[in-house]
Parts: C-alpha cells; structure tokens; sequence
C-alpha cells in the first residue's frame, strides 16, 4: 500500500531555511552540495495491522456487491487471518454463505461476529435477526434485548422493529405491538415495522387500524407482493371489494412472475 504524503509543516520548513541563513558565507566543497536529510516513515504494527484489516474488509465489500463470491470470500478470510477480534469480515462471511444458500454456515458466522463484539448493537441485531428468520423467534428476541441495551447503538428503531416482528411470530403479541410502536415512534417510515403493525392489527380483528399502517407502508417504500396481498386481504374484512380488487391487480401488473394471488390469503 502507498505510504501517505508525508510533508513537513511549513513552520519546520522556515525554521530549516532561517538555520541556512544564519550561516552566512559557510561554503561547501567546490561541486557539492548541501544533502537534505533522509526522513523514513514507518507504521507501528497496530496501524500496520488495522489498515491491512480495513483494506481487506473493503476489497471483500466490493466483490460482493459485484457478485464476486469468491472473491469476496478469499478477502474477508484474509481479514480474519489479520485480525479475527472484530466483527465484520464475519459478517461479510455470512452474506456471502446466506448468498451461497450456506445457512449454516450464515449462522455460525454471524454468531462468532456476535460473539467477539457483544457491545456492538448492530452485529447483536443481525444475529437476532438471523436466528428469528431461521425457525428460532423466541431465542433471537434475546439478542435484540442485548442489541437494545448496547451502548451508543445509533438504530435502535431497527432492532425494535426486527424484536416486533419476531414476537409476532413468537406467539407474543404484546410485546409485538409494544416494540412496533416504538419502532415507528423512533423512525415512523420504517417499512419493516410499518407492515408487522398492519399484520399485528390485522391478526387481533382491528381492520381499520391495519389499514392505516398498510397505507403508511406502501407510501415508506416499493410495494412488495406480501405487502400488497395483506392490503386486500384487510379490504376484504372491511367490506370494499373494489379496493381489494384493486390490490390484487396490482400484484398481477407488478409481480407477473408470481403466481395467481388469492385474495384471502
């Protein structure tokens, strides 16, 4: 890697120039001249280390994102072998094991990530949400509690929203709504929160209110095919046909590849 510019500040530069000044007249053996002294900048091994790390750690981020598995996998083990005490390479390692179709594999790293930085709130969350989406709701709202308590987490309407949704599926419908409130109160177009509070009202026979949060949804963000099943399926219970009907076009003009919906679900 390039050494960074290193140049001297300008104060140092004068003093050099007024040192040569005070020496007025010296001379210097004919056909020589003064040689400026040699600086060698050298990193100490701890930056050694965390600029290697990062380096790695970005290489591995633009691979994946170009779709370079491969690749991105070769760099993010090569951060590890640096420094295996910080998180990310491990998470870089489960995206690209999630988008292999490795879930265990996906699991097993997001858990190491979790585990060398367990104040990080944003690495507790993704493990959380990992453990919610695979079959273990109960187990993954332990993580977004520790996610929530880690201090100077800076999103945490997005473990709220992950804690709401999972409770849901828990079997925990209080403290679904009590976390999607929350989430909304905190970051009110947060569409993952948005829509389990359609699907949390819908679920407890208030029609009206899952409305309302289906509306707001579809305004946060691109309409997905669950989203826009759910807004007829609440127009159904509502009584208005035409709007259901509505709905069910549209799943049919913007997801033609999925099949036929049905309008109850």
């Amino acid at each position: 890697m390039p050494l960074p510019d290193c140049r001297l500040p300008a104060v140092v530069l004068c003093a050099l120039a007024l040192a040569g000044c005070g020496r007025h007249g010296a001379r210097h053996p004919a056909g020589q001249l003064p040689v400026a002294p040699v600086y060698e900048v050298r990193d100490d091994p701890a930056t050694r280390k965390r600029v290697g790390y990062q380096d790695q750690v970005v290489l591995a981020s633009e691979a994946l994102r170009a779709g370079g598995l491969d690749v991105a996998d070769k760099k993010a083990r090569a951060a590890v072998k640096i420094d295996p005490s910080r998180p990310e390479a491990y998470m870089l390692l489960a995206q690209i094991a999630s988008s292999r179709g490795d879930n265990v594999a996906a699991g097993s790293h997001y858990r190491k990530a979790a585990d060398v930085a367990p104040s990080r709130g944003d690495v507790l969350n993704n493990y959380g949400a990992w453990l919610c989406t695979h079959g273990q709701p109960a187990a993954a709202l332990e993580w977004f509690d520790r996610a929530l308590a880690a201090p100077g987490y800076a999103t945490p309407a997005s473990a709220l929203a992950n804690a709401g949704g999972c409770a849901l599926d828990a079997g925990q419908p209080e403290r679904a709504e009590r976390d999607l409130r929350a989430a909304v109160q905190l970051e009110p177009t947060n569409a993952y929160a948005l829509e389990s509070m359609a699907r949390s009202e819908f679920a407890r026979g208030r029609f009206f209110e899952a409305r309302a949060f289906s509306q707001r949804r579809l305004a946060a963000a691109p309409a997905t095919r669950s989203v826009l099943q759910l807004a007829s399926q609440i127009e159904v219970q509502l009584g208005d046909n035409a709007a259901s009907s509505r709905y069910l076009q549209r799943i049919r003009n913007e997801f033609p590849q999925d099949a036929a919906p049905n309008p109850r679900g």
